[in-house]
Parts: C-alpha cells; sequence; structure tokens
C-alpha cells in the first residue's frame, strides 16, 4: 500500500491510499472550516452547513442525494469539529466515481432552499436538546467553555439554540464563501481506489475554483475556570482538563501515551485506582486531544454525590504521583495498546481516509507508519514522567460538574492541590 499525494494548481489536493485486497471504498472532502472559524454571530453555522449539504443541489433533491448513493449499497455522512467539516461515503470498487459526484456536488452546488433552512433548523434544534438532555455529553461542551472562555475556541459546535434559530440562506452562503476555498479542502480516498482517477475527477470538479486564503482562526488561548450545574440526577458527573502542547510539539506521542496509561482502560491507573480499589465510580477514562495550537488532557467520570470529593481528590493525587512513579511495564502497556489501536483502526478504509486528510491538513504528508510507530516506541518512562510533572506545574485546570455536586471541591482547590 502506497500514499500518492497530488496538488492541483488552485492548492486543493487529493490523497489517496489504494488497499489492494479490498473491493471497496471510503471517500470524502475535508474542508478546514469548523466550529473555531465562526464569528460570534456565526456559532453553530459550520455544523448547520453540513445538515444543509444533504438537503439538496442544482441538480438533486434530499432524497435524490440519499438515494444515489443507497441504491448502490453505500453509506454517506459528514460531521463537524472544531477544526474542520467532512462529508464521506462508503462505496464498492465500480461505484467510486458516483461516490465522488455525489460528495462534489454536495460540497459545490448546495442551493440552500429556504424552506428546507427552515425544515433543518428544527432538526438542528431537536439535537440541542437531545445534547442539553445527555450529561455525559454536555459536560464536554462546558469544558470547552471554561478552558477557553469568550473566543470561538471554547464556543460549543452545534451553537446555541438562539443562533440557530435566526441563521439565514444568506448566512450559509457567507460562510461558505468566506472558508470553501481549494487550498482549505482535501479530497481523500483509501482502499479500491485509483489515484489518477480520482485527480482527473478532482480537476474537472475543482480545478475552475478560484484560489485563495481561507479566514485564519483566531488563537486559542487556555484560561482554566469552572462550571457547577447542580441538578437532581441520579450521577454526578466530573470532568477535569489540563492544557497541553497541540500537534506541532514534540511532545503529541508523550501526551497520547500518557493519557492511554493513566486512564485508557480497564489496567489503567485511574480505573485501578478509582473502581477497583476504592468502588468510587463505575465509569473513569482519560483522553488527549491536539489541535493546531493547543491540547488538553481530559479525565472524566460518572460518580455519586457522595463520591464526588473523594474521586476528585483521587485524579488529582494520581496526576502527581505519575510525575513520580510511573513503571516501565505501564509504559509498555500503554504504548502497545496505541500501537494496536492504530493498527487495527487502519484495517478500514474508512479510517485511513480519515487518517489521509487529518496529516495532511496538519503535516502536508502522511507519514509512514513505521515512522509513528517509531515515534510512539521512543517515548521513554523519564519522558512521561517531565511530561506529568509539567502537566501539573501549569496549576490551571478547568473543571465542569454537572448532578448532585455541590460537595465537590471548587477548581481552586484543585489546582492548590496540584501544585502542592
Amino acid at each position: 500500500m502506497s500514499v500518492e499525494l497530488t496538488t492541483l494548481p488552485n492548492g486543493f489536493r487529493i490523497v489517496t491510499e489504494n488497499m489492494p485486497s479490498l473491493q471497496s471504498a471510503s471517500l470524502g472532502v475535508w474542508v478546514s472550516a469548523g466550529g473555531r472559524h465562526e464569528r460570534a454571530d456565526q456559532n453553530g453555522i459550520a455544523h448547520f452547513l453540513e445538515h444543509m449539504a444533504f438537503k439538496g443541489t442544482q441538480t438533486r433533491n434530499a432524497l435524490q442525494i440519499a438515494e444515489a448513493i443507497e441504491d448502490v449499497g453505500g453509506f454517506i455522512n459528514a460531521y463537524t469539529s472544531r477544526e474542520a467539516t467532512a462529508y464521506y461515503v462508503r462505496v464498492l470498487e465500480k461505484d467510486v466515481a458516483l461516490g465522488f459526484d455525489v460528495i462534489s456536488d454536495i460540497v459545490l452546488n448546495s442551493v440552500f432552499d429556504p424552506r428546507e433552512v427552515d425544515i433543518e433548523r428544527g432538526v438542528i434544534l431537536q439535537e440541542i436538546g437531545q445534547s442539553l438532555d445527555t450529561p455525559d455529553d454536555i459536560i464536554f461542551d462546558w469544558l470547552q467553555e471554561v478552558s477557553y472562555p469568550d473566543q470561538p475556541f471554547g464556543r460549543t459546535i452545534l451553537g446555541p439554540a438562539e443562533r440557530v434559530e435566526n441563521f439565514s440562506r444568506e448566512n450559509l452562503q457567507e460562510f461558505v464563501a468566506q472558508n470553501y476555498v481549494p487550498n482549505q479542502m482535501i479530497l481523500a480516498a483509501a482502499g479500491a481506489v485509483d489515484h489518477d482517477a480520482l485527480v482527473r475527477l478532482a480537476q474537472a470538479s475543482f480545478g475552475h475554483l478560484p484560489s485563495g486564503q481561507g479566514l485564519l482562526a483566531q488563537p486559542a488561548l487556555y484560561k482554566g475556570g469552572e462550571c457547577r450545574v447542580v441538578k437532581d440526577l441520579e450521577q454526578a458527573h466530573f470532568a477535569l482538563s489540563l492544557e497541553t502542547t497541540g500537534y506541532m510539539s514534540d511532545d503529541i506521542y508523550t501526551g497520547q501515551v500518557y493519557a492511554v496509561a493513566m486512564g485508557g482502560g480497564m489496567s489503567s491507573r485511574l480505573f485501578q485506582e478509582a473502581r477497583e480499589k476504592r468502588g468510587l465510580c463505575y465509569t473513569i477514562y482519560a483522553q488527549a486531544a491536539a489541535y493546531s495550537d493547543t491540547g488538553s488532557l481530559t479525565i472524566y467520570s460518572g460518580t455519586s454525590g457522595d463520591d464526588v470529593a473523594d474521586l476528585s481528590e483521587l485524579c488529582i493525587e494520581e496526576l502527581k504521583r505519575s510525575a513520580q512513579d510511573m513503571t516501565a511495564a505501564e509504559l509498555d502497556r500503554a504504548r502497545n495498546q496505541m500501537k494496536a489501536g492504530l493498527l487495527m483502526g487502519l484495517e478500514s478504509p474508512a479510517s485511513r481516509c480519515e487518517r489521509l486528510a487529518r496529516m495532511t491538513g496538519i503535516w502536508g504528508r502522511v507519514p509512514d507508519l513505521e515512522e509513528v510507530v517509531g515515534k510512539i516506541d521512543a517515548v521513554s518512562v523519564q519522558g512521561v514522567m517531565d511530561y506529568a510533572q509539567r502537566l501539573c506545574e501549569k496549576s490551571a485546570p478547568s473543571l465542569a460538574l454537572y448532578g448532585p455536586v455541590e460537595g465537590a471541591p471548587a477548581v481552586e482547590t484543585l489546582a492548590e492541590k496540584l501544585v502542592a
């Protein structure tokens, strides 16, 4: 399997990886335009736009878009993140050209019929309501808001209902004109694909677009803070976050390995200490997130109101202890989990396609798997402990609490304990 990358004169990129044993393919267009590219008055519009792409083009209505892919047994979907919006399909080898035609059509030719805008507005408002009714979902939005207050990076991807209620066709067209430019778009494909054939298709559909610079995202400024919402729920939901580095940092692999060692599975420190040894919770995990200019280590747990204080203290204790006594066995286990997850995931053309788009968007190239595995293996015990020490020294955690959380310590208290 080999990766091929071609850039059209206007900056549009095509990156593919042929997987000879497959008879299907995943392909899609990734646009570097997400939640953090919105002005305050646009908050939620990138996600709204993702929905509207499926509501009709100049040649297909919403039903015809779905039928075009599902009539051949394929699958079509999209998502919006803080830094990108993706539109993608999974089809059989013989239908790759059809899949490309539908994806390029919804990206380039959506009409944003005002009647459909009003219909989809109701759908998105229902999605917002569902999120608000899902504690282990909404708590991460609150955590993001207190970590990066009063800036695009801290706002919700769905946007507030009052904004969504007022978006118009013209608002959608403005966001497209500002951000959907060739050098901000990547066509990625993996599986039973022919690179040269996709380049020809891309040239015909995207090659005529004038080159241009999308709007630059406002730099993220981490501050830390607390959001505490007391409510009569069965569980107390707890989320703690510390700022880490972005994906351009040399620490990126150390941070990923550290997160796995701390809370990546049943053998991790947090799971063993909080659940197995002390019975403080049912669910607890840690995860590392990285973006272009910032990142975070987040610990989440669902516990009881009676135990949320003890759980909070334990998390701080484990963060501090990890800077002193991380073992080679823990590190080996975490590295093996990372490598296995990476390699198992890449047996799927959808995962491989996603990786092609992400790596091309981040570094302008797709690192060989051997290179990535080598960097994971190069993470040392001392490197992880030094990383943990730097985390603790930042002393500006963010905390989000939801449910019977009156007894949880304040974020200022946890910050003091972290550096004590």
